[in-house]
């Protein structure tokens, strides 16, 4: 029997989270996080929030890892001021994704970072964010979609060679490249909207998009046969690596 790789998905901390009778704090994850692993081939492990010296220890137990959506990266954490339209900061999820980010490129462990987890990748490796754009979160709660185009001769574009359209909502995005990081799609509009590091940096994907949303499987499943390829976690050389 093939043994499904180990997908480690990021959650956040939730108050006030009611079901049944309850109604209490909650490590909350959208139900199409884990169903997309699982469609794709993997096996999906929710990782609540941990201290931050704890995500190496973590992420040596998985074969891949995803950093899921959600609220605005603080800005000082890419050296700037909060602006006018930038949400309220999450001190303690930054700290934990980014050192889950930082953990899973030290060992070389496949990564997929999904809207706010491709803008922590680009900032944990230098980069900054433009705090507000118009257009790709036009309905507050409502997933809106526009196409996508690939680049040629990068990891998305061999998983995703086409133009697609995909769900989006986000009100930030990309602005200055950090440190290895290519442009892999972009939207019509100029927009970063992929970024990927190298191969010879390991395997490192960030779309700004929400392919848990959407019935497309491509990119996920390129993260789950990158793990699957990547062997054994106990196996695996967990030296550490130049960030």
């Amino acid at each position: 029997m093939t043994v499904r790789p180990l997908i480690g998905v990021s959650t956040y901390l939730e108050a006030g989270a009611r079901w049944g009778v309850w109604e209490l704090e909650a490590a909350l994850l959208p139900a199409g996080y884990p169903r997309l692993v699982q469609r794709a081939g993997g096996l999906a492990a929710m990782l609540p929030p941990d201290e931050p010296e704890r995500a190496a220890d973590a992420v040596a137990r998985l074969d891949g890892l995803v950093i899921a959506g959600g609220p605005d990266v603080e800005p000082v954490r890419y050296g700037a001021e909060p602006g006018p339209r930038t949400g309220p900061p999450s001190p303690a999820r930054d700290a934990w994704e980014l050192a889950l980010i930082e953990a899973a490129l030290a060992a070389r462990v496949p990564l997929l970072g999904i809207c706010r987890g491709m803008q922590l990748l680009n900032v944990a490796l230098g980069g900054t964010l433009v705090q507000h754009l118009d257009g790709h979160a036009e309905v507050t709660g409502v997933f809106g979609g526009h196409a996508v185009q690939p680049v040629p001769g990068t990891r998305y574009a061999a998983a995703v060679p086409e133009e697609t359209s995909v769900p989006t909502y986000h009100h930030q995005a990309v602005d200055r490249l950090g440190a290895d990081l290519i442009v892999s799609a972009h939207a019509a509009d100029g927009t970063v909207e992929a970024v990927e590091l190298p191969p010879a940096r390991g395997w490192a994907l960030g779309v700004q998009w929400h392919p848990e949303m959407a019935d497309d499987v491509r990119v996920m499943r390129a993260l789950v046969e990158a793990a699957a390829s990547a062997g054994d976690p106990a196996e695996r050389d967990d030296g550490p690596q130049d960030l």
